[in-house]
């Protein structure tokens, strides 16, 4: 990881931060770029450097952040951060481009309009991601220590993850988890939390059991692994609060499924709405 040299900006809270890069040299078409999900619109120039222009050319669009992959800032001794550990339901995948729409975004403008103690949101999430096993990048259990315990301030973190240990998108008969397995891995992350002084949420999986994104992903068994995993999150005491995701989003009369208005139509994701439902359900007294 390589850190650029401080910029004096003064920024507002939620305001647009526009990075540039200049990439000097050719970049190969098999060169391996490490990005994310940003449902927001980045431009790519023609070759040259611009990034000192405030009107740069644009070759391309593509909705994905590169390279970049966080900005620090200079606050207050007083000021706290929370980083969002998961996967695209953090990312906010399959949410409107450039609408903030994220479940994280939702909770940074509650934050922001409450006043008070200044709190910076850090999304981490990362789409595929699982506890247990690597797929689209490594593990939560692996990354923790660089996603969550390595970020400058953090102070609280929110976990969302699991949803993807039980889909097991390729199958694998030795990566088919159980609840308990999960739990396990959860409950390390609450340790390695705890022994830095951050205070972890953890945050219920919501339903997946008409997901059509991943044909034959869900199956009552794997329903079985998800109720018992929310079950542990909601009374076992091993965080220091929950974030009642599945409450928030799952149909009263059938409730392996999203509701219908916060479904994005995949049975997967959340449609706008229902991200911004999961930033609301969030307690910010468990931010103080």
């Amino acid at each position: 990881m390589q850190f650029s040299d401080p910029v004096d900006l003064t920024v507002q809270a939620l305001a647009d931060l526009a990075v540039s890069f200049h990439l000097p040299g050719e970049v190969l078409a098999n060169f391996s770029i490490t990005g994310r999900y940003a449902r927001q619109t980045n431009y790519i120039s023609p070759p040259g450097d611009f990034t000192r222009e405030a009107v740069m050319p644009v070759g391309n669009l593509t909705d994905q952040w590169f390279f970049l992959c966080g900005v620090d800032v200079l606050a207050g001794e007083e000021a706290g951060g929370v980083v969002a550990l998961g996967d695209s339901l953090t990312d906010g995948n399959i949410s409107t481009i450039d609408a903030f729409c994220r479940w994280p975004d939702q909770l940074a403008r509650r934050l922001a309009q409450r006043g008070g103690r200044p709190i910076g949101v850090m999304n981490n999430g990362l789409g595929g991601n699982r506890i247990l096993h690597d797929l689209r990048g490594d593990s939560g259990l692996k990354r923790f220590d660089r996603d969550v315990l390595s970020q400058p301030g953090v102070t609280h973190a929110i976990v969302m993850l699991g949803t993807n240990d039980l889909r097991n998108r390729w199958a694998k008969p030795d990566e088919e988890v159980t609840g308990e397995q999960m739990i396990a891995g959860l409950q390390q992350m609450a340790v390695r939390a705890h022994s830095r002084g951050i205070k972890l949420i953890g945050a219920t999986l919501t339903p997946f059991g008409n997901e059509t994104f991943m044909a034959d992903a869900w199956n009552p068994t794997r329903e079985k692994h998800r109720v018992t995993v929310n079950k542990w999150i909601r009374e076992s005491g091993a965080f220091d609060g929950v974030a009642d995701f599945d409450a928030a989003l799952r149909d009263p009369e059938i409730p392996t499924q999203m509701r219908a208005v916060d479904d994005c139509g995949d049975g997967l994701h959340p449609s706008d709405s229902g991200y911004c439902k999961m930033g609301d359900a969030i307690d910010l007294a468990l931010l103080d």
